[in-house]
């Protein structure tokens, strides 16, 4: 029997350079950009959670449990996956943000057998050149250890996933999986793209 993933999409950050628009309920080719997102992973997991600490009303249209950083005072990524590693029941937790469209339809299958190949505590997608540090799957037993590394005032995810065992998985061959969009810029490109 397959194991159990949810999947956490991170919606929490302050988006300072859209504007401060929340990226998660940008525009992008008619739909809001998590939509997107919630599109690739429907058929990947077992159940979607969304990490907002804003507009959460507007999250909930989509019909997932939606809930802000137990932390409060916008404290990155880890502060969102630790909440959501607290309130998942499943085996493993897959965790992506909200501004990546196009991420892959096989990224959760992936993710496990890499980690269990390599018998890891931690899967992290790469590109092929580089690690995207908010695209990994990790066991729920992590939450410990993170809550740990937050209370010590640390925030730096990389320098968190050193303490464990990692496995890294390249997905080179679709390079453009884990565009992300941070600026109005590059989301005008990203949509040209997805349209043709």
């Amino acid at each position: 029997m397959a194991p159990q993933i949810d999947a956490v999409i991170l919606a929490g950050g302050m988006a300072r350079r859209m504007g401060g628009n929340d990226k998660g309920l940008v525009d992008l080719n008619g739909q809001a950009m998590i939509c997107h997102t919630i599109d690739k992973l429907t058929n990947q997991v077992d159940g979607i959670m969304i990490n907002a600490n804003r507009n959460q009303k507007q999250y909930e249209q989509w019909g997932y449990t939606v809930f802000n950083d137990q932390d409060s005072g916008y404290l990155g990524p880890l502060a969102g996956m630790v909440t959501a590693l607290k309130k998942t029941q499943a085996e493993y937790l897959l965790v992506v943000p909200c501004d990546c469209p196009r991420l892959p339809d096989d990224l959760a299958s992936r993710l496990l057998a890499a980690l269990e190949r390599e018998q890891a505590d931690i899967a992290i997608a790469s590109d092929g050149k580089y690690e995207q540090p908010v695209v990994l799957l990790l066991k729920p037993h992590l939450a410990q250890s993170m809550q740990t590394f937050l209370d010590g005032g640390d925030r730096k995810v990389f320098l968190w996933y050193s303490q464990h065992k990692v496995a890294i998985e390249s997905f080179a061959d679709q390079p453009n999986a884990f565009v992300n969009v941070n600026t109005p810029e590059q989301k005008q490109l990203l949509a040209q793209q997805i349209a043709k």
